[in-house]
């Protein structure tokens, strides 16, 4: 032990023997350096000494054994996957020995998918970092598996094949699924074909999946078991439908009900039952005679191979009603029947089950006056009717209402006869008259120009209203057409009659004016007779026009009793007093003329002859009867 201790120490002595001559001749180099940082201690221990035999490399071999101890070790980079050995397993950490120049520690955390990692266990890892910030090389398990994954996922995503995955947790619009340890995302409406609203039922469930999406830039990845229950609902329906024919009756579960029909599952395939085809009766909503996850028989009435679509029919497993028709109904015998529809021309009475007959509008009364079938009838009301035809062939029922009842027009003559008066109910208006109700079945028509022998209207609408009652008298029937003519003015005798005289054409009458019109005005004159003035008669003396609610004398220039109307003027009142006035005058001065003439043919008689003084005396006398003068001759 002395001798090597004091080999030891000859080469510590050598060593810094060594060193001092280094430090004397590089005196000049020590001084710059040691000016430029801090000298530390062995900063000048030449490493290149063997301190046991006191001995040095060559820089050839230097060069080779660095060749040799660095061919040892892995040529490794970063992200790259490789194979370890746990070499040591501490509390937090194991030790993963990769053949590079120092060990890596992965945490314990990343074999939480392993029951139990031990010594000598190989497993593989990502290289993150060759040297961390603190000089460590830096593995991960957890990177590695995730890597790994990726490949498998976009591999199966290529290929379309199926894999398992582990439900993990629930997140916004869907669920997180473990595929090959990764995380990917099962949206809400992937996981089955039914709508699902209750995720947490699925966490923890182990689950078969296929990849529908995946995004290189992110490595996200999108699966779906959806699209598993519809590619084995498709090969369900693929077989189904090569063994469908019609008319075949297939049993089948209602899904949903809609307001056109009902959806059924026939077993891995929908058929569509409309809702005509329900029920041989007519229904307003199917779910009227259905309910939902009700199992029922069905018969194919026709699909389509292209669009996967299936009629369906469940009134066609059972006879149409028509065929098996009661001996009750016949032509001729009363029914009931239920109102199922309503158009303008008549209503239909459900009679039985998808046996139906129409009621006409001409045959819900006896009357001619028009009907309107939505206000007669209103749906599901029930009425009663005769049978008028049946036909079986066509499936066609007429019916009707008045024919419970005999015919009113049958006695029409006696019952409401020529000039006989009665009460009725207006039941409609139109420009041209009035239509009253004397009976159900039974009425006529007022024209608006007998309502009144004094007025005239624009509209009957003026005279009465709908639902008033009123008096009339029958004016003429026409059996044929079953219709009356009816009056109401006619109640009263014609007071144009009487009233000829008192408004004679030259008679003068106050009136005022109760409308203005284009052409002239209304006048209302005594006894509720109306007269027109048109606008030329209307102006005063003062040249003004007499205006609306103003009342003035007017004389009557036209009167018809047979078109009942009266002209009336007011301008001829003064034109009249002036034209008697210019009349008068000239009267008096045609008198006037004639009493002259008349005096000077009495003169002319009385002379006998003719003389030279005589003729003086005529001439002196016609001179001053042309001046006018009154005297008279001198013979007389």
């Amino acid at each position: 032990m002395s001798e090597e201790n004091q080999i030891i120490n000859e080469n510590a002595d050598a060593q810094e023997v060594s060193r001092e001559p280094a430090a004397t001749t590089n005196e000049p180099v020590a001084t710059a350096a040691a000016a430029e940082e801090p000298v530390t201690a062995h900063d000048d221990f030449d490493w290149s000494i063997d301190k046991r035999n006191v001995s040095a490399y060559s820089k050839e071999e230097k060069e080779k054994y660095d060749a040799v101890y660095d061919g040892t070790f892995k040529t490794i980079s970063d992200n790259e996957m490789v194979e370890g050995i746990v070499v040591g397993l501490t509390k937090t950490d194991a030790v993963i020995n990769i053949g590079f120049k120092s060990d890596g520690l992965v945490s314990l955390n990343e074999f939480r998918d392993l029951a139990g990692i031990n010594v000598g266990d190989t497993v593989e890892v990502m290289v993150v970092e060759k040297e961390d910030r603190d000089g460590n090389l830096h593995l991960s398990r957890k990177q590695a598996r995730i890597s790994r994954a990726w490949e498998r996922i976009v591999e199966i995503h290529k290929s379309g094949e199926v894999v398992t995955g582990v439900v993990t947790s629930k997140t916004k619009g869907g669920l997180i699924v473990d595929v090959f340890g990764m995380e990917t995302f099962l949206p809400g409406s992937q996981i089955d074909v039914k709508p699902v609203t209750d995720y947490d039922q699925f966490v923890g469930k182990t689950m078969e999946f296929k990849v529908v999406k995946i995004n290189e830039t992110i490595k996200n990845a999108v699966v779906s078991h959806k699209a598993l229950i519809e590619s084995d609902i498709e090969a369900q329906r693929a077989e189904i439908i090569g063994k469908l024919e019609k008319g075949q009756v297939l049993e089948g579960t209602i899904k949903n009900i809609t307001d056109f029909g009902a959806f059924l599952d026939l077993g891995g395939l929908d058929g569509l039952l409309y809702i005509t085809d329900i029920s041989w009766g007519r229904i307003s909503h199917p779910s009227e005679v259905l309910k939902m996850d009700q199992k029922l028989n069905v018969v194919v009435l026709d699909f389509d191979d292209d669009k996967k679509r299936i009629s369906l029919g469940l009134k066609q497993l059972t006879p149409h009603p028509w065929d098996t028709l009661p001996e009750t109904i016949e032509e001729g015998k009363v029914v009931t029947g239920k109102v199922v529809n309503i158009e303008d021309y008549g209503a239909f009475l459900e009679i039985l089950p998808g046996v139906e007959g129409l009621v006409h509008v001409s045959e819900i009364t006896w009357a001619n006056t028009p009907i309107n079938a939505k206000e007669f009838f209103k749906l599901g009301d029930e009425h009663e009717a005769k049978i008028v035809t049946l036909d079986k062939d066509s499936r066609k029922m007429s019916l009707s209402i008045k024919q419970l009842t005999p015919d009113p027009w049958n006695e029409i003559e006696n019952k409401y006869p020529v000039d006989s008066h009665h009460k009725g109910l207006v039941k409609n208006i139109t420009p041209y008259g009035v239509f009253v109700e004397l009976e159900p079945g039974i009425g006529g028509m007022i024209h608006i120009s007998d309502l009144s022998w004094l007025k005239r209207f624009n509209h009957p609408s003026e005279y009465t209203k709908v639902g008033n009652d009123i008096d009339v008298v029958i004016l003429g029937i026409d059996k044929d057409n079953r219709k009356l003519q009816l009056g109401h003015k006619q109640l009263e005798e014609d007071p144009w009659n009487a009233l000829q005289d008192t408004f004679a054409v030259g008679t003068i009458h106050e009136g005022a004016v109760i409308k203005k019109e284009e052409k002239g005005a209304i006048v209302q004159l005594p006894y509720g007779l109306e007269g027109f003035a048109p606008n030329r008669h209307l102006f005063k003396e003062d040249g003004k026009a007499i205006t609306a609610e103003e009342t003035n004398q007017f004389m009557v220039i036209e009167f018809d009793r047979n078109e009942k109307r009266i002209v009336l003027s007011h301008t001829r009142i003064w034109e009249q007093a002036k034209a008697d006035e210019r009349e008068a005058e000239n009267k008096e001065r045609k008198a006037d003329a004639a009493k002259t003439k008349k005096a000077v043919k009495d003169i002319q008689n009385k002379v006998e002859k003719t003389t030279l003084g005589d003729l003086g005396v005529l001439a002196e006398l016609k001179k001053k009867m042309e001046q006018g003068g009154s005297d008279k001759p001198a013979t007389e």
